[in-house]
Protein backbone atom coordinates (compact mmCIF):
# COMPACT_ATOMS: atom_id res chain seq x y z
CA UNK A 1 0.00 0.00 0.00
CA UNK A 2 1.49 3.44 -0.76
CA UNK A 3 1.23 6.60 1.21
CA UNK A 4 -1.31 8.40 -0.85
CA UNK A 5 -3.77 4.65 0.32
CA UNK A 6 -2.46 5.31 4.02
CA UNK A 7 -3.71 8.41 3.90
CA UNK A 8 -7.32 7.68 2.32
CA UNK A 9 -7.82 4.25 4.43
CA UNK A 10 -5.89 4.82 7.54
CA UNK A 11 -5.95 1.22 8.17
CA UNK A 12 -1.86 0.13 7.65
CA UNK A 13 -0.32 -0.90 10.97
CA UNK A 14 -3.44 -0.40 12.78
CA UNK A 15 -2.97 -2.12 16.23
CA UNK A 16 -6.09 -3.02 17.06
CA UNK A 17 -10.01 -3.28 15.07
CA UNK A 18 -11.05 -0.15 13.98
CA UNK A 19 -14.82 1.16 12.70
CA UNK A 20 -14.81 2.14 9.31
CA UNK A 21 -13.63 5.07 8.21
CA UNK A 22 -16.01 7.58 6.36
CA UNK A 23 -13.58 9.67 4.50
CA UNK A 24 -16.72 12.45 4.06
CA UNK A 25 -16.01 12.68 7.28
CA UNK A 26 -12.08 14.42 7.65
CA UNK A 27 -12.40 18.16 7.90
CA UNK A 28 -16.40 18.29 8.35
CA UNK A 29 -18.22 19.83 11.26
CA UNK A 30 -19.72 16.45 13.38
CA UNK A 31 -21.45 16.63 16.45
CA UNK A 32 -19.99 15.17 20.02
CA UNK A 33 -20.14 11.65 20.09
CA UNK A 34 -22.24 9.44 22.63
CA UNK A 35 -20.17 6.31 24.60
CA UNK A 36 -20.38 4.20 22.00
CA UNK A 37 -17.41 5.52 20.45
CA UNK A 38 -13.34 4.25 20.56
CA UNK A 39 -10.25 5.32 20.07
CA UNK A 40 -8.67 3.51 17.07
CA UNK A 41 -4.78 4.07 16.44
CA UNK A 42 -2.94 3.53 13.13
CA UNK A 43 0.18 4.28 11.74
CA UNK A 44 2.65 3.99 9.34
CA UNK A 45 6.86 4.63 8.60
CA UNK A 46 7.19 7.95 6.18
CA UNK A 47 10.98 8.74 5.49
CA UNK A 48 11.09 12.96 5.15
CA UNK A 49 13.50 13.60 1.83
CA UNK A 50 15.54 17.44 2.37
CA UNK A 51 15.97 19.77 -0.48
CA UNK A 52 19.29 20.88 0.60
CA UNK A 53 21.57 18.51 3.36
CA UNK A 54 21.85 20.06 6.67
CA UNK A 55 25.28 20.74 7.65
CA UNK A 56 24.85 20.89 11.74
CA UNK A 57 27.61 20.81 14.12
CA UNK A 58 27.59 17.73 14.95
CA UNK A 59 26.27 15.37 11.74
CA UNK A 60 25.22 15.70 8.43
CA UNK A 61 21.79 14.65 7.04
CA UNK A 62 19.82 14.35 3.76
CA UNK A 63 16.51 12.63 5.29
CA UNK A 64 15.09 12.73 8.57
CA UNK A 65 12.84 9.59 9.73
CA UNK A 66 9.00 9.91 10.46
CA UNK A 67 5.80 7.89 10.88
CA UNK A 68 2.71 9.08 10.36
CA UNK A 69 -0.13 8.86 12.76
CA UNK A 70 -4.19 8.60 12.21
CA UNK A 71 -6.71 8.77 15.01
CA UNK A 72 -9.96 7.53 14.18
CA UNK A 73 -13.43 8.66 16.35
CA UNK A 74 -16.90 7.52 14.83
CA UNK A 75 -15.78 8.11 11.53
CA UNK A 76 -13.90 11.25 12.04
CA UNK A 77 -9.75 11.05 11.41
CA UNK A 78 -7.36 13.07 13.42
CA UNK A 79 -3.75 13.06 11.64
CA UNK A 80 -0.49 13.43 13.36
CA UNK A 81 2.77 12.74 13.16
CA UNK A 82 6.37 11.98 14.34
CA UNK A 83 9.35 13.65 13.27
CA UNK A 84 12.81 11.90 14.43
CA UNK A 85 15.93 13.66 13.41
CA UNK A 86 19.12 11.67 15.20
CA UNK A 87 19.77 13.98 18.48
CA UNK A 88 16.22 12.96 20.12
CA UNK A 89 17.35 9.30 20.61
CA UNK A 90 14.08 7.92 18.74
CA UNK A 91 13.58 6.09 15.95
CA UNK A 92 11.05 4.40 13.45
CA UNK A 93 11.48 1.24 15.47
CA UNK A 94 11.21 2.54 18.96
CA UNK A 95 8.19 4.99 17.77
CA UNK A 96 6.48 2.01 16.06
CA UNK A 97 7.33 -0.39 18.96
CA UNK A 98 5.71 2.60 22.12
CA UNK A 99 2.52 3.18 19.18
CA UNK A 100 1.74 -0.64 19.12
CA UNK A 101 1.90 -0.83 22.43
CA UNK A 102 -1.05 1.45 23.28
CA UNK A 103 -4.96 0.66 23.95
CA UNK A 104 -6.65 4.08 23.18
CA UNK A 105 -9.92 2.34 22.29
CA UNK A 106 -10.33 2.24 26.36
CA UNK A 107 -10.76 5.53 26.04
CA UNK A 108 -14.83 6.17 25.04
CA UNK A 109 -14.30 10.13 25.53
CA UNK A 110 -11.23 11.61 23.68
CA UNK A 111 -11.71 15.20 25.25
CA UNK A 112 -9.76 13.40 28.18
CA UNK A 113 -6.89 14.81 27.19
CA UNK A 114 -5.11 14.61 30.58
CA UNK A 115 -6.12 11.20 30.83
CA UNK A 116 -4.59 10.21 27.59
CA UNK A 117 -1.39 11.51 28.51
CA UNK A 118 -1.10 10.03 31.77
CA UNK A 119 -1.73 6.90 30.35
CA UNK A 120 1.03 7.54 27.64
CA UNK A 121 3.76 7.97 30.42
CA UNK A 122 2.40 4.78 32.65
CA UNK A 123 2.98 3.06 29.12
CA UNK A 124 6.85 4.34 28.71
CA UNK A 125 8.85 6.85 29.63
CA UNK A 126 10.58 9.44 27.17
CA UNK A 127 9.41 8.00 23.70
CA UNK A 128 8.70 12.27 23.37
CA UNK A 129 8.07 12.27 19.64
CA UNK A 130 5.92 9.26 19.59
CA UNK A 131 3.46 11.17 21.93
CA UNK A 132 3.57 13.89 20.14
CA UNK A 133 2.28 12.00 17.03
CA UNK A 134 -0.77 10.18 19.44
CA UNK A 135 -1.40 14.47 20.56
CA UNK A 136 -1.12 16.25 17.68
CA UNK A 137 -3.46 13.56 16.22
CA UNK A 138 -6.15 13.64 19.41
CA UNK A 139 -5.89 17.75 18.83
CA UNK A 140 -6.56 17.23 15.37
CA UNK A 141 -9.67 15.02 16.02
CA UNK A 142 -11.07 16.94 18.91
CA UNK A 143 -11.08 20.14 16.58
CA UNK A 144 -13.03 18.52 13.79
CA UNK A 145 -15.19 17.30 16.52
CA UNK A 146 -15.71 21.23 17.86
CA UNK A 147 -15.71 22.37 14.31
CA UNK A 148 -12.78 25.21 15.43
CA UNK A 149 -9.19 25.22 14.27
CA UNK A 150 -7.32 25.12 17.96
CA UNK A 151 -5.68 28.81 17.83
CA UNK A 152 -9.54 29.77 18.41
CA UNK A 153 -10.46 27.59 21.26
CA UNK A 154 -7.28 28.57 23.04
CA UNK A 155 -8.48 32.34 22.63
CA UNK A 156 -5.32 33.35 19.78
CA UNK A 157 -5.16 36.08 17.56
CA UNK A 158 -4.10 34.40 14.19
CA UNK A 159 -2.86 38.51 13.39
CA UNK A 160 -0.70 38.21 16.04
CA UNK A 161 1.43 35.20 14.66
CA UNK A 162 5.02 36.03 13.88
CA UNK A 163 7.28 35.88 11.07
CA UNK A 164 9.23 32.40 10.31
CA UNK A 165 12.90 32.79 10.02
CA UNK A 166 13.82 30.14 7.14
CA UNK A 167 17.15 27.94 7.64
CA UNK A 168 20.34 27.44 6.03
CA UNK A 169 23.80 26.08 6.84
CA UNK A 170 26.98 26.11 5.17
CA UNK A 171 27.70 24.32 2.05
CA UNK A 172 31.42 23.86 0.52
CA UNK A 173 29.99 23.99 -3.22
CA UNK A 174 29.35 27.98 -3.55
CA UNK A 175 26.98 27.99 -6.37
CA UNK A 176 24.73 25.72 -3.78
CA UNK A 177 25.35 28.08 -1.19
CA UNK A 178 24.41 30.64 -3.58
CA UNK A 179 21.34 28.94 -4.29
CA UNK A 180 20.46 28.20 -0.49
CA UNK A 181 20.63 32.32 0.11
CA UNK A 182 18.45 33.06 -3.39
CA UNK A 183 15.48 30.54 -1.33
CA UNK A 184 15.45 32.84 1.67
CA UNK A 185 14.21 36.02 -0.43
CA UNK A 186 10.62 35.88 0.51
CA UNK A 187 11.32 35.43 4.24
CA UNK A 188 11.62 38.33 6.77
CA UNK A 189 14.42 36.14 8.97
CA UNK A 190 17.29 33.82 7.77
CA UNK A 191 18.23 31.42 10.60
CA UNK A 192 22.02 30.07 10.20
CA UNK A 193 23.10 26.61 11.39
CA UNK A 194 26.27 27.41 13.05
CA UNK A 195 28.86 25.27 15.11
CA UNK A 196 31.40 24.81 12.31
CA UNK A 197 34.39 25.88 11.18
CA UNK A 198 33.05 28.16 8.25
CA UNK A 199 30.82 30.27 10.65
CA UNK A 200 31.63 33.64 9.74
CA UNK A 201 32.26 32.73 6.46
CA UNK A 202 28.42 31.61 6.20
CA UNK A 203 27.64 35.23 7.65
CA UNK A 204 29.53 36.98 5.31
CA UNK A 205 27.97 35.62 1.89
CA UNK A 206 24.75 36.13 3.43
CA UNK A 207 25.54 39.58 3.98
CA UNK A 208 26.68 40.45 0.56
CA UNK A 209 23.34 39.48 -1.01
CA UNK A 210 20.92 40.90 1.65
CA UNK A 211 20.72 42.85 5.03
CA UNK A 212 17.68 40.72 6.04
CA UNK A 213 17.61 40.21 10.20
CA UNK A 214 19.22 36.69 11.02
CA UNK A 215 19.22 34.29 14.08
CA UNK A 216 21.67 31.09 14.87
CA UNK A 217 21.42 27.73 16.09
CA UNK A 218 25.07 26.92 17.04
CA UNK A 219 23.25 23.53 17.89
CA UNK A 220 25.78 23.00 21.08
CA UNK A 221 28.57 23.71 18.64
CA UNK A 222 30.62 26.38 20.48
CA UNK A 223 32.93 24.75 23.20
CA UNK A 224 34.64 27.96 24.65
CA UNK A 225 33.02 30.58 26.13
CA UNK A 226 34.98 33.23 25.34
CA UNK A 227 34.87 32.33 21.55
CA UNK A 228 31.32 32.25 21.83
CA UNK A 229 31.22 35.59 23.57
CA UNK A 230 33.17 36.96 20.80
CA UNK A 231 30.58 35.44 18.20
CA UNK A 232 27.71 37.22 19.99
CA UNK A 233 29.52 40.34 20.07
CA UNK A 234 30.60 39.69 16.37
CA UNK A 235 26.34 38.73 15.27
CA UNK A 236 25.33 41.49 17.17
CA UNK A 237 27.05 43.77 14.45
CA UNK A 238 25.73 41.88 11.57
CA UNK A 239 22.05 42.33 12.66
CA UNK A 240 21.15 38.87 14.53
CA UNK A 241 18.44 39.04 17.02
CA UNK A 242 19.31 35.76 18.77
CA UNK A 243 21.34 33.05 19.53
CA UNK A 244 20.29 29.48 19.91
CA UNK A 245 22.23 27.01 22.50
CA UNK A 246 25.22 28.46 21.57
CA UNK A 247 27.37 25.76 23.96
CA UNK A 248 26.46 22.47 25.06
CA UNK A 249 23.29 21.69 26.88
CA UNK A 250 25.10 20.27 30.07
CA UNK A 251 26.99 23.84 30.15
CA UNK A 252 24.61 25.38 32.28
CA UNK A 253 27.61 27.28 34.30
CA UNK A 254 28.86 28.78 31.30
CA UNK A 255 25.75 29.60 29.70
CA UNK A 256 24.76 31.50 32.12
CA UNK A 257 27.91 33.56 31.93
CA UNK A 258 27.42 34.25 28.38
CA UNK A 259 24.17 35.27 28.88
CA UNK A 260 25.52 37.77 31.42
CA UNK A 261 27.66 39.44 28.66
CA UNK A 262 26.10 38.56 25.61
CA UNK A 263 24.58 41.81 23.88
CA UNK A 264 21.80 39.26 22.33
CA UNK A 265 18.94 36.68 23.81
CA UNK A 266 20.30 33.64 24.53
CA UNK A 267 18.06 31.07 24.17
CA UNK A 268 17.93 27.40 24.83
CA UNK A 269 17.14 24.82 22.49
CA UNK A 270 18.62 21.01 22.88
CA UNK A 271 18.61 21.89 26.32
CA UNK A 272 14.77 22.35 26.39
CA UNK A 273 12.72 19.36 26.46
CA UNK A 274 9.44 19.64 28.60
CA UNK A 275 7.63 21.67 31.35
CA UNK A 276 9.94 20.53 33.87
CA UNK A 277 12.97 22.34 32.30
CA UNK A 278 11.34 25.87 31.47
CA UNK A 279 12.33 27.06 35.46
CA UNK A 280 15.69 25.38 34.74
CA UNK A 281 16.19 27.11 31.52
CA UNK A 282 15.02 30.49 33.28
CA UNK A 283 18.65 30.09 35.42
CA UNK A 284 20.71 30.14 32.23
CA UNK A 285 18.79 31.35 29.26
CA UNK A 286 16.88 34.11 28.09
CA UNK A 287 14.12 32.45 26.42
CA UNK A 288 13.36 28.93 25.09
CA UNK A 289 12.72 27.01 21.88
CA UNK A 290 9.68 24.84 22.00
CA UNK A 291 9.50 21.81 20.03
CA UNK A 292 6.54 19.86 19.69
CA UNK A 293 8.60 16.80 19.20
CA UNK A 294 10.66 17.22 22.60
CA UNK A 295 7.18 18.59 24.26
CA UNK A 296 5.33 15.19 23.73
CA UNK A 297 2.69 17.85 21.29
CA UNK A 298 0.90 20.41 21.55
CA UNK A 299 -0.76 20.06 25.30
CA UNK A 300 2.17 20.08 26.76
CA UNK A 301 3.70 23.00 24.66
CA UNK A 302 0.87 25.54 25.40
CA UNK A 303 2.24 25.11 29.14
CA UNK A 304 5.42 25.69 28.79
CA UNK A 305 4.81 28.66 26.69
CA UNK A 306 2.26 29.89 29.19
CA UNK A 307 4.86 29.21 32.38
CA UNK A 308 7.62 30.76 30.30
CA UNK A 309 5.82 33.75 29.55
CA UNK A 310 5.03 34.03 33.37
CA UNK A 311 8.31 33.76 34.27
CA UNK A 312 9.56 36.84 31.38
CA UNK A 313 10.88 34.59 29.24
CA UNK A 314 11.09 35.20 25.26
CA UNK A 315 9.28 32.54 24.10
CA UNK A 316 10.59 30.44 20.53
CA UNK A 317 7.96 28.36 18.75
CA UNK A 318 10.20 25.70 16.36
CA UNK A 319 10.02 22.44 14.66
CA UNK A 320 12.05 19.51 13.35
CA UNK A 321 12.04 18.84 9.53
CA UNK A 322 8.01 17.74 9.55
CA UNK A 323 5.71 17.66 6.88
CA UNK A 324 2.75 20.32 7.02
CA UNK A 325 1.08 18.38 9.36
CA UNK A 326 3.70 18.54 12.45
CA UNK A 327 4.43 22.11 11.32
CA UNK A 328 0.60 23.33 11.45
CA UNK A 329 -0.13 21.94 14.63
CA UNK A 330 2.97 24.03 15.84
CA UNK A 331 1.21 27.19 14.14
CA UNK A 332 -1.85 27.04 16.13
CA UNK A 333 0.57 28.42 19.12
CA UNK A 334 2.44 30.75 17.16
CA UNK A 335 0.37 33.79 18.42
CA UNK A 336 1.32 33.41 21.89
CA UNK A 337 5.05 33.39 21.04
CA UNK A 338 7.80 36.43 20.16
CA UNK A 339 9.51 34.75 17.24
CA UNK A 340 8.82 31.40 15.08
CA UNK A 341 11.16 29.17 13.49
CA UNK A 342 7.96 26.84 11.38
CA UNK A 343 9.68 25.99 8.00
CA UNK A 344 10.43 22.46 8.37
CA UNK A 345 7.68 21.56 6.00
CA UNK A 346 9.77 24.08 3.30
CA UNK A 347 12.70 22.18 3.56
CA UNK A 348 11.64 18.86 2.60
CA UNK A 349 10.64 17.68 -1.26
CA UNK A 350 7.78 15.49 -0.16
CA UNK A 351 5.37 16.86 1.94
CA UNK A 352 1.88 14.84 2.27
CA UNK A 353 -0.28 17.70 3.51
CA UNK A 354 -1.64 21.33 2.76
CA UNK A 355 -1.84 22.97 5.86
CA UNK A 356 -0.14 26.17 7.40
CA UNK A 357 1.19 28.48 4.92
CA UNK A 358 3.53 31.74 5.08
CA UNK A 359 2.62 35.08 3.13
CA UNK A 360 5.24 37.77 2.98
CA UNK A 361 7.43 35.62 5.53
CA UNK A 362 4.18 35.95 7.73
CA UNK A 363 3.23 32.24 10.07
CA UNK A 364 -0.31 31.87 8.20
CA UNK A 365 -2.79 29.44 10.44
CA UNK A 366 -5.17 27.69 8.39
CA UNK A 367 -8.90 28.70 9.21
CA UNK A 368 -10.37 25.11 9.39
CA UNK A 369 -10.87 22.45 12.19
CA UNK A 370 -8.13 20.70 14.25
CA UNK A 371 -4.76 21.72 13.54
CA UNK A 372 -5.95 22.76 9.35
CA UNK A 373 -3.87 20.11 7.15
CA UNK A 374 -5.85 17.98 4.27
CA UNK A 375 -3.69 15.21 2.54
CA UNK A 376 -2.89 16.39 -0.72
CA UNK A 377 -4.41 14.19 -3.78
Amino acid sequence: MNRRNFLKTGMLGAIMAASPISLSAIGEATKPVGKSGRLNLSFQPYELQLRHAFNLARNQRTTTPGVQVQLEYDGVIGYGEASMPPYLGENVASVTEFLSKLDLSQFSDPFRIEEIHEYMESVAPNNRAAKASVDIALHDLLGKIMNQPWYKIWGLNPEKAPNTSYTISYNADPAEMRKQIEETSPYKVIKIKMGLDHDKELVEAIRRVTDTPICVDANQGWTDKNKALEMCHYLADKNCLFVEQPMDKEAIDDTAWLRERSPLPIIADEFMQRLPDVRRAAQAYDGINIKLMKSTGMHEAYKMAVLAKSLGMKVMLGCMTETSCGVSAASQLAPMVDWADLDGNLLIANDIFDGMKIVDGKVTIPDRPGIGVVPLA
